[in-house]
Formats: structure tokens, sequence, C-alpha cells
């Protein structure tokens, strides 16, 4: 499998700057928050939603270098999905993440969701310094699509009726609303037509939809070393996800385990088993795939360029994290 440092060689630079950048933005004043940055930004993160800004910015403008507008976008990209992630620790009580102590288990849920806090703030701040509405615009939704997401997963936990449609509608709020807002306001900022912002903006919702199928499907097949978490974390939280919601339209006992919430000693082990012996595994693959196809096409209108490719080469990226 490809790893993520030598898929996004093309901007590798980009991204090393970024890392550097974003521990300067977050901590000149405050040294706890410096503290949480470094600790945040230096936890190993796949940098995904930045490199694929920085992808699209120099794949919009293959015969100059991108402008520090650009740059910008991605520290925000980073700055909000890792705001997002403090937050989530918190209300999943999460000691770990990509086997990392969590913000609020080294420095307390006081301070974690303030520099959650913090990080959406100063996002806002260096957004609105942009000066570039549509862009403002973009961004703006894509916080307000996160809390709606987190509203959306904890007003559906253990919930067994829960549609597949449902489902992608939250997983598009919680992962695919960011990266998919992201890469159309990176093309606006190349100055690209109305028509190529929105291929570019599918391009990233079904990235990011095939990218959230993929982290479900792991959350019953990977181990607690690739995880950073223990496996089936997401179930035991009440979190249904493709591989049940597919598994539950054949093994009706497993609704009864869910309706219970895993009261009983063995539950959970159970429901695991349920699902790897249905087809709910394998037909969520085939979810994911769906989408990383799809997202492909929408590059058609692009100038060949290595960033080009990159992207293309991202989605089969994405589908290989599962072998």
């Amino acid at each position: 499998m490809t790893s993520a440092t030598s898929l996004f060689s093309p901007v590798e630079a980009d991204l090393r700057l970024l890392t550097e950048n974003l521990k300067n933005l977050v901590g000149e004043r405050h040294p706890i928050l410096y503290a949480a940055a470094e600790h945040l930004f230096g936890a190993g993160g796949k940098r995904l939603r930045p490199a694929i800004v920085l992808l699209i910015s120099r794949a919009t403008m293959p015969e100059q270098d991108i402008s520090p507008k650009h740059r910008r976008l991605a520290e925000i990209t980073e700055m909000i999905h890792t705001a997002s992630l403090v937050h989530d620790d918190v209300v999943d009580e999460s000691d770990v993440r990509r086997g990392v102590p969590t913000v609020h288990s080294s420095f307390g849920n006081r301070v974690a969701v303030l520099a959650g806090d913090f990080l959406f703030a100063q996002s806002s701040w260096y957004l609105a310094n942009l000066d570039n509405l549509a862009v403002v615009k973009l961004l703006s939704e894509v916080i307000m699509d996160l809390a709606e997401g987190e509203i959306l997963q904890g007003l559906s936990c253990f919930e067994a009726n829960l549609s597949i449609e449902a489902y992608l509608e939250k997983s598009y709020y919680k992962t695919a609303s960011l990266i998919a807002n992201s890469a159309k306001a990176a093309g606006l900022l190349s100055g690209v037509s109305a028509e190529l912002a929105m291929h570019l903006y599918s391009y990233g919702r079904h990235i990011g939809l095939a990218f959230q199928v993929v982290d479900d499907i792991l959350d019953f097949t990977g181990s607690m070393e690739s995880l950073g978490k223990p496996a089936g974390s997401d179930l035991k939280s009440g979190n249904l996800t493709a591989p049940a919601l597919y598994a539950l339209e054949e093994k009706p006992y497993l609704e009864s385990l869910i309706e219970r919430e895993f009261a009983q000693d063995g539950d959970l082990e159970q429901a695991i088993a349920l699902i790897k012996d249905s087809q709910g595994i394998e037909r969520s693959r085939e979810l994911a795939a769906q989408h990383a196809h799809a997202a492909v096409q929408h590059l058609s209108d692009l100038p060949h360029s290595e960033s080009r490719q990159t992207l293309i080469n991202l989605a089969d990226y994405v589908l290989s994290r599962l072998y």
C-alpha cells in the first residue's frame, strides 16, 4: 500500500511548511495552546485535507506558483479539522487518537474545549482575512455542518432503523463537507469557472464519503495498533455505520443487541461477530468504491499535471487502506 507521505510527494515541501506555520499561528501568545498545538499538529496525521487543498491549488494553476492565500486556506482547513477532533474526543471521552494521548487526557477537559473553540475562532479570523466572500461562506458552512453532524450522531445513537441515506448525510456533515468545500474554495482562489468549481466540490464530497466509509469498515477489521483506538469503538458507543446497517438486513438478532445497548456480557462481541458473518463489510467496500470512482470522474476538466494525477491516485489510496 502506498503511504500518504509518498502519495503527497508533489506537495511534500508545502505540507512541511504548513506544519511549521500551524504551530506558530496557534501558539505565539499562549504557552498552553502552543503545547496543545505541538501535540496536535505533531501527532503524525495524514494531512489529507490540506494536501487536497494544495494539490487542487497546484492543479488549477499549473503555469505558476500557488499564492499565499492558497497556503493560508490549507492551514485554515487543517485548523478546522483539528478543532473538530479536539471537541469530538471530549464528547466521545477518547483517551487516545492516532496512538497519542488526546488533548483532554493530557491537559484536561476545560483546556481541550477552549483549545477547540480557540482553533475554530482563529480559523474564522484567518478566513475573514482572505478577503474573499465566496470562500468565507463555504468554510463558514463547514463549521455549521460539523456541529450538525455531531448533533445528528448524538440523536441517532443505537437507532437500528437508521437508513443508509441518513448515515451518508451524517457522514457528509462530519467528514465530507470540509473536504468538498475547501476543494471548491481552492479552485475559487485560482479563478476557475463556476462549472469547474462545482466539479472540485463533487470530487471532495465523493472522496470524503469514500474515506469515511473506509474508516467505518476499519473500525471492525483494523487492529488497536492501526486504528489508535479499540476496534468496535463506534458500535459500542451506539454510532451505527455502514457495515452494521447492512448487516441488520441479514441478521435480525443484531437489532435486539443494539436496542438493549449491549447491556449484557458478551453482547458487543456477539454483535461484531454477526456483522463479520454478514455481507455488511463487503457491501460497505462496494459503497466506498462507488464514491471513490465517482470522485475521479469530476477531475476530467483539469489540465494534465502531476498534481491532477495525485488527486486521481488518492481515490485508489483511500480504498487501499482496507488491504
